[in-house]
């Protein structure tokens, strides 16, 4: 399971929760369920990952919040800013360059001298 090498994993939580959060509006305990639904459990992200990552995002500007009564509680949604939108971009421009830098060296061949 990737989500045991931490790592690995830096900066990966915030980009799929902003990618998650694209979509529509959802609360915590949801992008939870989401992310191990979407990667298959390869990764699994416990509350006390979401939950302060979704606080940070909200203070920094990149998503706001509304709180709704559900099933006798009050859950927290949280959707993009255009700042957040902003992030994800970068994020993903970011991911994009990493993962063909990976790509290209598991793939192999001639190497620099």
């Amino acid at each position: 399971m990737v989500s045991q090498n931490p790592g690995f994993m830096a900066g990966i939580p915030e980009l799929m929760i902003l990618r998650l959060l694209q979509d529509r509006e959802m609360y915590g305990y949801e992008l939870v369920q989401a992310i191990r639904a979407t990667t298959r459990e390869a990764i699994s992200l416990g509350e006390g990952v979401i939950y302060p990552l979704l606080h940070a995002l909200e203070k920094d500007g990149a998503l706001k919040s509304r709180r709704a009564p559900a099933a006798g509680r009050t859950r927290v949604y949280y959707t993009l800013t255009s700042k957040g939108v902003r992030r994800l971009f970068d994020l993903t421009d970011d991911w994009g360059r990493l993962n063909g830098a990976v790509a290209a060296v598991l793939k192999g061949g001639a190497h620099a001298v």
